[in-house]
């Protein structure tokens, strides 16, 4: 018998694997923080042999150099990526025996297109592929995008990934469970993931890479590739170098004058509290990223890499849990923080700053009025589907360093669901903007009568 371990990493879309039989499993695509992985391994009673690499990641930092050390594993890495540290090349055919009780071995498959060294391994019980684990090639109902490594490669790519795909669905039999790293939110696929189980077979009847012929399906792909998070180009070549190992002690402890010395030098404060609560009060200056949100893709997006960092948080745990986020794409130590609440945050004699949350609905009856500007912070590809008529585009991306363009007046900032205008508000209060953040669906902007269809 043998047992496949999900381990979710919700915060960047990802997911790792731990699968084994009774004595012995193998890790593929782990997260930085290894703790996780170790643990899921003692409860199973199971000792990881081997820690593999579908290939390198651009979205986070990888734990597998780390944890092949830590537990004394064979790490297990394709042989066409260039890397600086020691490692097992996997070339396309290569066997590993990952519990020889339970007769379950690994099995390569060369599965270029994602990056040009793309490796999937098919997880064999007994000489017959059980599961699949894909990475960045097939995904559920997608593919991994191709754009990643170098502009002059992404078509090539493109046609890759769909020869890639029809290998696996050729080579492997209809009730392959296919288990890839990426598709869950990460912006390393091509499409949103819909389900969260397949097998090969699914795949053959609705994967458009194995529907569709490579012309029609690679002109699509390129079509609709998305904005690419600023922070991956630093994570390619950190996880080539070989990440060091993780500190998630908790960071020095800053107090109001702190905070507000860090302020005034330029770094940049972050509070992790909801959306809801930092609208009602929080220190002057300071950024909103919830930590129940994507705490980790946005901050990484928005902030010049390596910046001063601090975390003011609500309590203990949050911190931890955001501080275990950070490092998954990098960053690794903030520079203080702090917990508690806005009170104890500002100086003694200093109030807290606040602005409005508001529905469509309220824009709708504060619309047409002298000096009041709408800006939508959703990307390239939503604001194609409608917007919000006379409203200005500005991606939350690129607002950090283009809020000068946002026109004079009262900005009422709005996304596809409250959590991207929060971080927006937060930045135009933050510049001295009187802002107010549209907290709400924008399909309530189509009933609310706001929006016009793009031709």
């Amino acid at each position: 018998m043998f047992f496949v371990d999900t381990i979710e990493v919700p915060g960047l879309g990802n997911r790792s694997y731990l699968a084994g039989g009774g004595q012995t499993a193998v890790a593929v695509d782990p997260p930085r923080d290894v703790d996780q992985v170790i643990a899921a391994a003692a409860r199973r009673g199971v000792r990881i042999s081997h820690v593999v690499e579908t290939h390198i990641h651009n979205d986070y930092v990888t734990g597998g150099l780390e944890l092949a050390r830590v537990v004394g594993a064979a790490y297990l890495v394709p042989a066409g990526a260039r890397v600086s540290f020691e490692r097992v090349p996997v070339h396309d055919g290569d066997r590993a025996e990952v519990d020889a009780d339970a007769g379950l071995t690994l099995r390569a498959l060369a599965t270029p297109g994602h990056t040009p060294h793309h490796t999937s391994y098919a997880l064999e019980e007994n000489g017959t592929a059980v599961a699949v684990f894909t990475g960045g090639s097939l995904l559920i109902g997608t593919v991994g995008r191709p754009d990643l490594v170098e502009p002059r490669l992404t078509e090539h790519l493109a046609r890759a990934q769909h020869a890639s795909a029809h290998r696996l669905a050729a080579e492997l039999p209809q009730e392959t469970a296919v288990l890839p790293t990426h598709g869950f939110g990460s912006f390393c696929s091509s499409a949103q993931t819909e389900g969260s189980d397949t097998t090969i077979g699914k795949e053959k009847a609705s994967n458009e890479a194995l529907t569709r012929d490579v012309d029609d399906f690679v002109a699509d792909l390129l079509a609709g590739l998305d904005d690419i998070p600023a922070y991956y180009t630093h994570m390619g070549p950190a996880n080539a170098a070989g990440p060091k190992p993780v500190d998630l002690t908790p960071p020095v402890l800053a107090d109001a004058e702190e905070i507000a010395a860090r302020l005034a030098a330029g770094e940049w404060v972050v509070d992790l509290r909801n959306r809801v609560a930092f609208a009602a009060g929080h220190v002057s200056g300071s950024f909103n990223f919830e930590a129940e949100g994507q705490l980790a893709t946005y901050l990484a997006w928005l902030i010049p890499w390596g910046k001063p960092l601090t975390l003011l948080a609500e309590s203990p745990g949050q911190l931890a849990a955001a501080q275990r986020e950070l490092v998954r794409v990098g960053i690794d130590r903030p520079a203080a923080a702090v917990t508690g609440g806005p009170k104890d945050w500002v100086p003694e004699g200093a109030v807290p700053a606040a602005f409005r949350r508001a529905t469509f609905a309220d824009l709708a009856g504060r619309l047409p009025a002298e000096g009041v500007v709408v800006l939508d912070v959703r990307r390239d590809s939503e604001r194609a589907g409608g917007h919000v008529e006379g409203s200005v585009h500005i991606p939350l991306h690129a607002l950090h360093r283009r809020i000068e363009e946002v026109p004079a007046g009262e900005v009422w900032v709005h996304c596809a669901g409250g959590m991207r205008a929060a971080i927006a508000a937060s930045l135009l209060d933050a510049a001295g903007r009187a802002v107010v953040a549209v907290d709400d669906s924008f399909d309530a902007a189509e009933k609310a009568g706001l929006t016009v269809r793009n031709p």
